[in-house]
């Protein structure tokens, strides 16, 4: 079309040179408009590809439109301005310091944007933790600004991109990949239920079957271990004896073992923790094959509704603070009048 300016403009200067600018500009924008779409057309597809599905696309793309306005911006003001490109490149560098000013988080977004993906910080779909902005969820898009997380109420939570490199946030992906889910809580016991146990307590808790060959072998063992020592027995706490506790540890333990949601290739113990003014931690540490959020809380409540169920067979008590029926009972100064 502009080649026909000349001959349809002819007698008329002025006009052609504005009609000429004027079909330029709409050029420009036209280009923008198709370097705009194919940029999206690519950023589509990409994300069809298995191995650019977790990766920030999004980042990438709006960093090359961003360069492509920069280009035909200069191109139009030096087209209005009659200044060359570089003239304007030139005054673009004294102004840098405003530019920089005014860009700010888009240039630490583009800089954390790389980071993120040379780093393998954040995928698409990861969930991360980031108390600092209330986010709990899967990331669903990570952009050149922002980075978006859907959390598991389903509310979105927008975190700016570079606050991933200057925060610290918790990423799960670790342990999604891994082959189990880390289960990790305690029972508090009040210590002054914990006690030796007798002869008669030892013969009552054999008829618990996950421990009864245990008793029977600790007792044999621990008998010849007092007697080659010639430890008097009138008093429960000479010598080497079970306690309900220990023997309570033990139990929690070839529980978990014998239990089929549990990776037993994985770390597993039942441990005593630190004293505390609560009572006595049994802490249960081990790993649920099923890693499914719903599954993995159905696994641990099942091993504890066992475990608060059956402390009371050991002469055990778990601490709780005074409430309701077990509350102190106060006497009425009038009850001597």
């Amino acid at each position: 079309m502009l080649g026909f300016l000349p001959i349809v403009l002819t007698d008329f200067p002025d006009a052609k040179r504005i009609f000429s600018t004027l079909l330029t500009l709409i050029g420009i924008i036209l280009a923008l408009r198709i370097i705009r779409a194919f940029l999206h057309t690519l950023r589509d597809y990409f994300k069809t590809v298995p191995g650019l599905r977790d990766k920030p696309i999004d980042s990438y793309i709006q960093v090359f439109m961003i360069i492509a306005w920069i280009l035909m911006t200069f191109y139009a003001i030096s087209l209005l301005t009659d200044v060359s490109i570089g003239a304007a490149l030139g005054t673009f560098g004294a102004a840098s310091a405003i530019i920089l000013l005014i860009f700010k988080d888009t240039i630490l977004g583009f800089v954390a944007s790389i980071q993120v993906a040379i780093n393998d910080m954040v995928r698409i779909g990861d969930w991360i933790t980031f108390e600092k902005f209330g986010a709990d969820g899967d990331v669903i898009e990570i952009n050149l600004s922002t980075v978006k997380v859907q959390n598991f109420d389903m509310t979105i939570t927008t975190i700016p991109t570079y606050s991933l490199i200057s925060d610290s946030f918790k990423n799960w992906r670790g342990m999604t990949d891994s082959p189990g889910r880390r289960i990790k809580r305690s029972l508090l016991i009040k210590q002054d239920s914990i006690k030796f146990l007798s002869n008669d307590d030892i013969e009552r808790l054999k008829k618990i079957g996950l421990v009864s060959s245990y008793l029977t072998n600790m007792q044999g063992k621990l008998d010849r271990l007092n007697a080659d020592d010639d430890i008097d027995r009138s008093l429960q706490i000479n010598g080497v004896n079970l306690t309900n506790i220990g023997l309570f540890r033990k139990y929690m333990e070839t529980y978990i073992q014998n239990h089929s949601a549990i990776n037993k290739e994985m770390l597993l113990m039942c441990r005593q923790l630190a004293p505390t003014a609560q009572g006595v931690p049994l802490e249960v540490y081990c790993f649920s094959k099923d890693k499914v959020w719903e599954n993995y809380e159905y696994i641990m409540a099942d091993l504890f509704d066992h475990f608060l169920a059956a402390v009371s067979y050991f002469d055990l008590e778990l601490f709780e603070y005074p409430s309701g029926d077990n509350s102190p009972k106060f006497i009425d100064s009038s009850d001597f009048e």
